[in-house]
């Protein structure tokens, strides 16, 4: 069964490659978008991973704002982007793993190298570019996953790129979840686990809820980006029901 249900993902994954080679350099951003939501919601059907979201906001949503999320695992940019496709900053490890790395460069995800500072710079200015074109961006301000039940410190360089552009941050918060509403063990994907391993965990899994929640948004207007990234980390744990000091 498992093995049935890794070829129906390999399946899933050259479709979506496919589908980036010959349909989207001849379709729009509007079209990409439907495509990229069906694609992800249909990858988690696969793995046995149905997502809820929840809106804690309170009244009206700027339109353009910076997306922070916790990062748990790859399942994360599936499960956001099966509710809206948002163009992720990740680290450039993602970048080579077989298939799903493509994939998402071709999706729109940003690759960026631990420990280079004029790397970040240049995506950083690359970012402020995007915001106020009105593209929807997203980066894991912990800089890697954590496992369920922690919360790592936010790194701070990114939310400048909110700042200079003059928008929010919107914090998510993610988490995986089993039939009784505790954290689900499989969804946890560190240290030297790779994606196949994480992969074969989850199918035995034989399923997992992950809940996305939308956090008020967090004002950035003559803000310091230390203090807008505590801000935005109080809100994540919050959305995850987390104290945190």
């Amino acid at each position: 069964m498992i093995a049935w249900r890794f070829a129906r993902v390999t399946v899933h994954l050259f479709a979506g490659l496919l589908t980036c080679a010959l349909v989207f350099p001849w379709t729009g951003a509007a079209f990409h978008e439907r495509l990229i939501r069906r694609w992800s919601r249909k990858l988690l059907q696969i793995v046995k991973v149905d997502a809820s979201f929840r809106d804690q906001t309170e009244g009206a949503v700027a339109g353009r704002a910076l997306i922070v999320a916790n990062h748990v695992s790859w399942l994360d940019i599936f499960v956001m982007n099966s509710i809206q496709p948002c163009h992720f900053v990740a680290k450039s490890d993602i970048r080579q793993w077989p298939l799903i790395g493509w994939l998402c460069e071709k999706s729109g995800t940003i690759f960026i190298a631990r420990g280079k500072q004029r790397e970040v710079r240049k995506i950083y200015e690359g970012l402020v570019h995007q915001i106020k074109a009105g593209e929807r961006v997203a980066f894991f301000p912990e800089g890697t996953t954590a496992p369920q039940g922690s919360l790592l410190p936010f790194h701070a360089n990114l939310f400048e790129a909110a700042i200079q552009a003059q928008v929010p941050i919107q914090p998510f918060a993610v988490r995986y979840v089993d039939g009784s509403g505790a954290l689900h063990p499989a969804a946890d994907f560190i240290g030297d686990m790779t994606f196949v391993e994480s992969m074969a965990v989850i199918l035995r899994a034989g399923g997992m809820h992950a809940e996305l929640v939308r956090m008020p948004q967090i004002a950035t207007d003559g803000a310091h980006r230390r203090d807008v990234a505590l801000v935005a980390r109080a809100a994540v744990a919050r959305g995850l029901g987390m104290a945190i000091d």
